[in-house]
């Protein structure tokens, strides 16, 4: 079965930071863009970032210059680096693949940003 584990998240003042992890099983990434979402408490569901196949990045308004997004395909997983956290990045982050026509998401990840 298809996998995505997600990992790193957490408590973090704002100013600080923290990296996020998405390990895949079941399925090789290598060929498939890959996304970074989240959904914050009483919103919809936001894209983050996404990165290519060939390792284009793409960043909402929001996170652009904080946050960055990148591949590792040895090791079949995605990552999220965050810094200068804001208390409206507050959400449950989730993963996936994009397979076009298809996706898989990975079972979201919890970050806090709070005095």
């Amino acid at each position: 079965q298809v996998q995505l584990v997600e990992s790193g998240g957490g408590l973090a003042q704002p100013g600080g930071s923290l990296r996020l992890s998405c390990v895949a099983s079941g399925i090789i990434i290598r060929n498939y863009a890959m996304v970074w979402y989240r959904q914050g408490p009483g919103k919809q569901r936001e894209l983050v970032a996404n990165i290519t196949s060939s390792g284009g990045m793409n960043y909402a308004d929001s996170v652009t210059g904080r946050f960055t997004i990148s591949r590792d395909n040895a090791k079949n997983s995605l990552f999220l680096q965050m810094n200068s956290l804001k208390p409206e990045d507050t959400a449950v982050y989730y993963c996936a693949v994009d397979g076009g026509w298809w996706d898989y998401w990975g079972q979201g990840t919890q970050v806090t940003v709070s005095l």
